[in-house]
């Protein structure tokens, strides 16, 4: 198979393609949602909106605080509509018209923008900022006589002198009810220092005409005042507060400052309500606001500018670049572990190519997972190798006896006698013996192992084994009994098990000295059965413990195949005891001996 593969088929253009459709798409909707929702947001962040609405109601609050009544607000309605590019409606509470600049019989919108009353407003400065209270241009009985701003101008005149020789400047501005006003430079009412020889207390102190209103708004709250729990008594005010907030406002908060908080704040509501009083008849009545279109039309339409769609249209095309370059830088990083991977894959069989793992994600589990694979298949290799070298020479010995014996017989050399003929029978034995191991090593390495179950005692399995291999016991003199601790038994193939604890017993044979001991048990633990065989022989190195199970391994590579066996007998036990649904395990310690343990489900009993 050739190792190109087609430009679209390709993960990096895939992984580029889909990332590239999903930025467009992203953008695209984000560029929509940005021209369709987020433009009067964008607007009112820069404070057109708000700064019309603002200079719209101030002009109508000052309006209505310099004026009895809405009768001639109309050029004002329609100065400010023509400056906004808006309509602006007044109506009364119950929507009585008061002035529009739209046509006559054009409909109203659902709702009011604002409430146009100047004495209870929270939206009106100079500057459009917001303060609480009544408009301060509601001047009412509060308004000076010619005579009194002349006494006053040169009175500020004198102070602003006073202060100047002090290198304190003072600017003079003029509040609504004609009093003069200084302030410093930040816009602060008289500054925080007051030099003794300008403390004259003269410039705050209540005029003829503002005493009169201050006396009758002292009258007007001191019902109100009582129940609020001041003394009858008790003077209300220190002076006049000249802030340019609140130019004609009495200081109260002097006085309401000894009494608790609870009675302070009944007081000045007693006042608020009181002074709203005595301004009423000098202020238009409350009217609602109307701004833009009609009950079926919003109030306002915005239309983003060429500006502002050219900035949406480059931040799009940024964030889709952006998107493109981290997608390609991405893409290439993960289809890089990849190409390595089929790079290694495509190499010869013989060559067992390891690809480096450099990262900690999918594919460098995958790539980990190759390398086992590879070690796996190398170490396959080695075995088949090596199988193949040791069925070899198991079987080229008796051949080569059994050749050997045939060729001298057939030359005459010796007489085909009942010895030779026993000695070309014992060869044949161990071909077969071989054959016969491979034949079961193949069937259980193909699941095509023939088992047939039944209960079996367990002293009488041991008893058969030790009986069958008592006479090659007597000869190698050694030792065979058999313990059993209670009577377990066992739901297994009769004829398979002893074939694996004949194996057991054949090896232990083999490595147990004369005078040795082998020793078959069984007992039950944990509701499984534990058969044992234990030899009093050489043991086994740790090392090589672990390879026991490996087939044609053998501790004494220089041990004689005939007497050290084919290398099969151990590995036929484990894949017999698999099959069982069992585990085998080996213990053995150099000099002392080994301990090979079975754990087979336990049976019921016939």
């Amino acid at each position: 198979m050739s190792g190109w593969i087609p430009l679209r088929k390709r993960l990096l253009v895939r992984l580029l393609i889909a990332s590239g459709l999903v930025a467009v798409c992203s953008v695209a909707a984000t560029a929509w949602l940005a021209v369709e929702t987020t433009t009067r947001a964008l607007r009112e962040e820069q404070g057109q909106v708000l700064a019309d609405d603002m200079d719209v109601l101030a002009r109508l609050s000052g309006y209505a605080a310099t004026h009895p009544d809405w009768s001639g607000v109309g050029p004002t309605v329609r100065e400010l509509s023509k400056k906004t590019g808006r309509r602006i409606a007044l109506t009364t509470a119950d929507r009585t018209p008061l002035a529009d600049s739209a046509p006559r019989g054009t409909a109203l919108p659902l709702t009011a923008a604002a409430t146009v009353d100047p004495l209870r407003t929270d939206t009106y400065t100079e500057r459009g900022a917001q303060i609480s209270g009544t408009d301060p241009r509601v001047v009412g009985p509060y308004r000076l006589t010619e005579g009194e701003r002349r006494e006053l101008d040169a009175l500020a005149h004198e102070r602003q002198g006073c202060f100047a020789r002090y290198g304190i400047d003072l600017s003079l501005s003029r509040a609504p009810s004609g009093r003069p006003v200084l302030t410093e430079a930040d816009g602060s009412a008289d500054p925080a220092y007051v030099p003794d020889a300008c403390a004259d207390g003269r410039f705050n102190t209540p005029l003829a005409t503002e005493q009169k209103a201050l006396t009758a708004l002292e009258k007007r709250a001191r019902s109100c005042l009582t129940r609020a729990g001041l003394e009858p008594g008790m003077p209300l005010y220190l002076g006049v507060d000249v802030t340019p907030s609140a130019p004609r406002v009495p200081s109260f908060a002097p006085v309401l400052a000894k009494v608790g908080p609870r009675v302070a704040r009944a007081a000045q509501a007693c006042l608020d309500n009181a002074r709203r009083a005595q301004l009423d008849p000098y202020a238009a009545p409350a009217a609602q606001l109307f701004l833009g279109g009609d009950k079926d039309t919003p109030a306002v339409r915005f239309d983003m500018s060429p500006g502002n769609k050219a900035k949406v249209v480059g931040a799009a095309g940024l964030v889709l670049a952006v998107t493109v370059a981290v997608t390609a830088v991405i893409a290439t990083r993960l289809v890089r572990p990849l190409r390595a991977l089929t790079e290694a894959a495509q190499q010869p069989p013989e060559r067992h190519v390891r690809v480096p793992v450099t990262t900690r994600d999918e594919t460098g589990i995958l790539a980990a997972a190759f390398n086992e694979l590879t070690e796996r298949r190398e170490r396959l290799e080695a075995q088949r190798k090596a199988m193949v070298s040791d069925i070899a020479h198991e079987l080229r010995t008796p051949l080569t006896n059994i050749r050997g014996w045939l060729e001298v017989t057939r030359d005459g050399v010796v007489d085909p006698d009942p010895a030779l003929l026993a000695a070309l029978h014992d060869e044949a034995l161990v071909l077969q013996r071989v054959i016969d191991d491979l034949r079961d090593l193949a069937d259980a390495d193909a699941d095509a192992l023939r088992l047939h179950p039944e209960p079996v005692r367990c002293d009488e399995l041991l008893d058969q084994v030790a009986a069958a291999h008592r006479v090659a016991a007597d000869a190698a003199g050694v030792r065979l009994r058999t313990t059993v601790d209670g009577t377990p038994w066992l739901h297994a193939d009769a004829v398979r098990m002893r074939q694996a604890l004949g194996n057991l017993v054949s090896n232990a044979l083999r490595h147990t000295p004369a005078d040795g001991t082998v020793t078959l048990a069984a007992r039950s633990a944990d509701g499984d059965v534990l058969l044992q065989v234990t030899d009093t022989g050489t043991g086994i190195e740790a090392d090589d413990l672990p390879y026991v199970f490996d087939r044609f391994w053998r501790a004494e590579k220089s041990r004689s195949r005939r007497t050290g066996g084919s290398g099969l007998g151990l590995p036929i036990v484990r894949h017999l005891v698999a099959a069982h649904g069992g585990s085998v395990e080996a213990a053995s310690e150099p000099g002392n001996g080994s301990v090979f343990t079975l754990r087979l489900p336990g049976g019921p009993p016939r």
